[in-house]
């Protein structure tokens, strides 16, 4: 079997990535930014969450590359640093939602969901 080659950096970006998804808040804040931009205060509402604590997530999330931000007066605003991310945080969840038992929310009817179920018999 031959060996696969990835560059060192981007492995180590890659981990990044991923040191930055185990935490819960940080899910939850990607989760929240996945199709938007928000506020600080507009997602430290959204989280029920002290805006300090969300904005030291904030600023971890765009040191690794994952948010970025556009400043409007004296506020700023933050959104997924790209498609890759939010797509990231999306495969997540969805996979935890198979993790567990009965029909995942993004699989019912009406979630918009892109994927169509696939029954016990394998018909979709």
């Amino acid at each position: 079997m031959q060996a696969v080659e990835l560059p060192d950096e981007q492995v180590e970006l890659a981990v990044e990535i991923f040191r930055m998804l185990a935490d819960g808040t940080r899910i939850r804040l990607l989760w929240a930014l996945r199709d938007t931009e928000l506020s600080v205060g507009e997602l430290a509402q959204a989280l029920d969450k002290p805006a300090p604590a969300v904005s030291q997530h904030l600023a971890k999330l765009r040191m690794a590359r994952m948010v970025r931000t556009r400043r409007e007066g004296t506020h700023v605003f933050y959104r997924v640093e790209n498609d890759h991310i939010a797509s990231l945080v999306r495969d997540a969840i969805h996979n935890a939602e198979h993790a567990s038992d009965g029909i995942p929310a993004h699989h019912r009817a009406g979630a918009g969901a892109s994927v169509t179920p696939i029954s016990a018999d394998g018909v979709r």
